[in-house]
């Protein structure tokens, strides 16, 4: 693929590899990511400071046979200016009709793509109570589109492009450049963009992840038990789970991987079977505010008790969006020498870090980790143990310190995970 573009200002100048290295990242996020089908519609989403990759991406996506796409980008000093001067009552509008017009996109047939890399501590000293009720309405606004996502009736992918903001956060000890320039490394290196055939190697992995799933689902678990430093949590599994990892055929007939890159196995938990004590392990970077050293207690799968270090006020106010967001929507396992893990990197951003770790999800399940999930009802996911919530955010609960047992359903245990690597 040639390509003219370059990058603007506050960005290191491209070398040859570098440039290749941006053109397979493109050519994995189109055709091993997204999978996009010829005719088809793209929507992406990105920041101002991904320009130079999302128009790469358009590239690929032409070059695939893309009918059009369509890419919304979103300033974050702009959303500063909102924090600094907006009216009181701004903070509880969100673009409904931007959200609206997504989804009519998706039921139309286009795919979703979305390029992150904000800055993960945007938000953080703004206003802990306009955070939450801008993050509050913007769910509410986005819940038609996040629906067709989180069934997978659609085709999507999300990507990653280093930004200055990120790389400063990642590497604060070094000059600009430098860590720009080490933060596109480490994103090339975890998805594989830096290998000669990307696209081959993401079949080689994904295959091996299906693997790996298919043998969890022929255990037939009824819960998991995690055992470490500040954690003793017992999660419950839904009804009728099935394991998923790498990637799934969405209701549209596209084959996709939504997370580039994905080290994960991951299924939905039973959301009134949660009990026990757990303890991050790493930040969670949420909505442009750091939360850190999160532990909370669950009891009958509802939190009953939480706290955090850093970030506590946002964490109230996340888990009290709705009934389901204190509530379980997902628990994945991810041995702790996955390539991301063993970057020795805290990326501050989840797409990184909830692959470098066990996790779990607060908020909304994905129905295709139930049998035939995509065709049951909301009453009848919610009957199988499915958790319903305008959030669906997760964060990291594994190390090399952390134990996982396998509960059978009549109560014999057997270890999936020591020491944070599968048995």
């Amino acid at each position: 693929m040639t390509s003219t573009t370059s990058f603007s200002k506050g960005h290191f100048p491209a070398t040859v590899a570098f440039e290749e290295n941006l053109d397979r990242l493109a050519e994995i996020a189109v055709r091993a990511g997204l999978g996009l089908a010829p005719g088809q519609e793209v929507v992406m989403t990105a920041t101002l400071d991904a320009i130079p990759l999302a128009r790469r991406i358009t590239e690929s996506a032409y070059k695939a046979g893309a009918s059009l796409v369509t890419t919304l980008y979103t300033d974050e000093e702009a959303t500063l200016l909102r924090f600094r001067n907006g009216a009181d009552t701004s903070f509880d509008a969100a673009a409904s009709w931007l959200y609206e017009g997504m989804a009519r996109a998706y039921r139309g047939g286009a795919a979703r793509l979305a390029i992150t890399g904000g800055d993960p501590s945007l938000l953080s000293k703004q206003d802990p109570n306009k955070v939450s009720r801008v993050n509050r309405a913007t769910s509410k606004a986005y819940r038609p589109a996040l629906e067709l996502i989180t069934r997978h009736e659609i085709n999507w992918t999300i990507v990653a492009c280093a930004t200055p903001a990120w790389a400063a956060a990642v590497f604060p000890n070094l000059p600009p450049d430098e860590a720009l320039a080490r933060l596109w490394d480490a994103i090339f290196a975890a998805s594989r963009a830096d290998q000669l055939d990307p696209v081959a190697a993401w079949k080689e992995h994904d295959a091996n992840l299906h693997a790996r799933a298919a043998r969890l689902n022929e255990k037939r678990y009824s819960a998991l038990h995690f055992r470490g430093p500040g954690t003793d949590l017992r999660v419950g599994l839904a009804d009728d789970h099935l394991w998923l990892g790498g990637g799934t055929m969405a209701g549209n007939g596209r084959y996709c991987i939504a997370n580039m890159p994905t080290e994960e196995v991951f299924t939905t938990p039973h959301k009134d079977r949660v009990e026990g004590q757990v303890t991050s392990t790493k930040p969670l970077s949420y909505q442009g505010t750091m939360i850190e050293e999160i532990s909370v207690r669950f009891q009958a799968g509802q939190i009953v008790e939480a706290r955090a270090a850093r970030g506590n006020q946002v964490l109230q106010r996340m888990i009290e969006t709705d009934e389901g967001a204190r509530r379980l929507g997902e628990v994945s396992l991810v041995p702790h020498s996955s390539p991301i893990a063993s970057s020795g990197l805290l990326f501050l951003n989840t797409l990184f870090d909830e692959n470098a770790a066990c996790h779990i999800a607060l908020g909304q399940a994905y129905s295709t980790c139930l049998k035939d999930g995509d065709s049951l009802t909301p009453e009848q996911l919610a009957s199988h143990g499915a958790n319903d919530s305008l959030i669906h955010v997760d964060w990291m609960i594994g190390s090399n310190r952390i134990d996982v047992d396998g509960i059978s359903a009549v109560g014999g245990s057997e270890p999936v995970m020591r020491a944070g690597e599968w048995v």
